[in-house]
Order: structure tokens, then C-alpha cells, then sequence
């Protein structure tokens, strides 16, 4: 399931000064803490690792050696395509992942899909790369209305990190700011007070009403 890298005001999750710290610090961790992935078939393991680290020549070979399914759950229910949209590679969702045919809605074990995945590491630009990937109105909105377990749309994610950038992209989409989620909650009620995430999804749920 997507798990939110904390909220970073002030930085846009697209820039590739971010991602490429974000990236390089991923790959320290991973190496430091010495990550386990013995759960993982020794087939997939390949893959996980290069998704996970953004290592783009190492993707390249595992997909090449790789004679399964893009779209093959490899740990906890994520596909790659989850993975990397997890982790902001954006390069390797690029190059690799969408030209490959991956699945944009595939789901993992909670529901969510690569778009809940990037939405809350609030990396823009892997954002639009999906919605673009989507080349379709009606799967588009069809990625934007997927809720996960806990009820929460790809704009709950993005709220719930206050990423202004990917909020302001998700709402020029088409995304619901009055969807509410297992618990009674809309996307602009996951933000603080006062900050521009919450003003942005209070004007855009004001307009909704407005026309409702």
C-alpha cells in the first residue's frame, strides 16, 4: 500500500533535484539497513531491487531476463510499476515500465494503484506521466475514483502529504476535493490548517458546491 515520505513544504515533489536526492538517499538506506527480501521469489528479487533503487541499467537487464508478467505481484501485492512510483524514479516508469505495457490499475493487496503510489511521495511529474499514459478520458477518471482500502482516492494521498503541485494537477484532471473516505473524510480535511493545500482544496470543493 502507498505510504506517504512525509510531507515537504515548500519543495515541488517533481523537481529533479529533490528526486535525485530522494533517489541517491533511498539507495544509501538500502544499503545500510541491508533490506530483506527473502519473502520475495528469487525470480522477482531482480527487479525489486532495481525498482526500488532507480538503478536504471539495472531494470533495463532484469526486464530483459525477466520472462514472467510485467504486472506480477512481487511484494506485499506492488508490481514494479508500484514500486517505482513509490520510490519517484521517474526514469525508469518512463523508459522502461509504461513502454513495457505495465498496467496503470493494477491494484496491490490494499487496493491501490500506481497513482495512489506517487501521489503520496508527491512526485509530480511521475503524476503526469500516469495520467498521461492513461491516453484516455474515461481512465483517467477511472484511476482518479479508485479508492484503496481505506476509501482514499489517489487526491486523499496527495492531500494527506499537502503536495500542492500534484493537488492542483489531480483537481485540473477531473479529481473529486469532495470525496470522502472510510472515515467521513474529504481530502482537504487531511491537510493542516492554513496551509495552501487546504486552501486549494477548499476552493475547489466551494466551486463543486456551487455548481451542485
Amino acid at each position: 500500500m502507498a505510504v506517504s515520505g512525509g510531507r515537504r513544504n515548500g519543495v515541488l515533489g517533481g523537481d529533479e533535484e529533490d528526486a535525485a536526492l530522494f533517489e541517491e538517499e533511498g539507495v544509501e538506506f538500502a544499503e545500510e539497513d541491508n533490506i530483506d527480501h527473502s519473502d520475495i521469489p528469487l525470480h522477482l528479487r531482480p527487479l525489486v531491487a532495481a525498482a526500488e533503487s532507480g538503478d536504471l541499467n539495472a531494470l533495463c537487464q532484469a526486464l530483459d531476463n525477466f520472462d514472467g508478467s510485467i504486472d506480477e505481484p512481487v511484494e506485499d501485492g506492488d508490481t514494479v510499476l508500484h514500486l517505482t512510483c513509490l520510490y519517484g524514479h521517474l526514469s525508469c516508469v518512463q523508459q522502461f515500465l509504461l513502454e513495457r505495457g505495465a498496467n496503470l490499475e493494477a491494484k496491490d493487496e490494499d487496493g491501490a494503484i500506481p497513482l495512489h503510489d506517487s501521489c503520496a511521495g508527491g512526485y509530480t511529474q511521475v503524476v503526469q506521466l500516469l495520467l498521461n499514459g492513461a491516453n484516455d478520458p474515461e481512465r483517467v477518471k477511472r484511476m482518479l475514483q479508485t479508492v484503496d482500502v481505506e476509501g482514499d482516492t489517489p487526491l486523499h494521498h496527495a492531500a494527506r502529504g499537502e503536495y500542492d503541485d500534484v493537488i492542483r494537477l489531480l483537481l485540473a484532471h477531473g479529481a473529486s476535493p469532495t470525496a470522502t473516505n472510510i472515515y467521513g473524510k474529504t481530502p482537504s480535511e487531511l491537510t493542516d490548517p492554513g496551509t495552501e493545500a487546504r486552501r486549494i482544496l477548499e476552493e475547489a470543493s466551494s466551486a463543486v458546491s456551487a455548481h451542485s
